[in-house]
């Protein structure tokens, strides 16, 4: 008897050790274009990895997943969304819709793909975060505004957490850019990731996962 009470007591204990060895990392996934790819710069570079720095800095326990893919729209990326949903991760962070106004996108098309993607993702458990995008002034003061509004008010309609605008203090200018006045450079990812981990940060570290 006391062989088999030991032997079960051994059981449970490596049960116990090995759902804990193997337990899943939380993951946060960034879904979205050539901003978000690193497009020009080394891929250490770019704000996720820069966020992964900031989380490390915190202590805190997550696997960055860069889900960005150059060229990428709002519609070209909710099939990409399915396959990062597979992983399950725990907060997904959607950062589309540049290219779709680039290329003169109607802002309702913008928005329906949008919302598609996040009521997907919140279907799934994952909590969203929805990363801001506004336009330049040349394509006229009605697309730009009507773009802009997209993001704060499926943010609020959608009850999700929004980066206001993921290129703030970057946007235009020179000399934090690449010479296509798109892209970051280096200097202005920096800048780009502390956008992002303003609104990240008391997410990640208010979230609880279950392991």
């Amino acid at each position: 008897m006391k062989v088999r009470t030991a032997s079960a007591v051994l059981f449970l204990a490596l049960l116990n050790f090995s759902s804990f060895a193997f337990a899943k990392t939380p993951r946060i996934v960034f879904l979205g274009d050539s901003l978000t790819e690193g497009y020009g710069v080394a891929k250490e570079k770019a704000y996720p990895a820069l966020i992964d720095q900031k989380i490390k800095a915190a202590k805190l326990d997550w696997q960055v997943i860069n889900a960005g893919v150059s060229g990428s729209t709002s519609a070209s990326a909710k099939s990409r969304l399915d396959w990062q949903l597979k992983s399950k991760p725990e907060i997904i962070v959607i950062a589309l819709g540049a290219n779709d106004g680039l290329r003169g996108f109607k802002p309702a098309d913008t928005r329906k793909n949008l919302e598609e993607a996040i009521v997907k993702a919140k279907a799934s458990g994952a909590r969203v975060v929805l990363a801001g995008m506004e336009m330049p002034p040349n394509y006229g003061d009605k697309y730009r505004d009507d773009f802009r509004k997209v993001y704060p008010a499926l943010a609020k309609e959608q009850k999700i957490d929004l980066i206001p605008f993921l290129l703030d203090k970057v946007g235009g200018a020179k000399d934090l850019n690449l010479e296509d006045g798109i892209h970051p450079n280096e200097k202005g990812y920096v800048i780009v990731a502390d956008n992002v981990w303003k609104t990240l940060e008391p997410i990640l570290k208010s979230t609880t996962v279950k392991k």
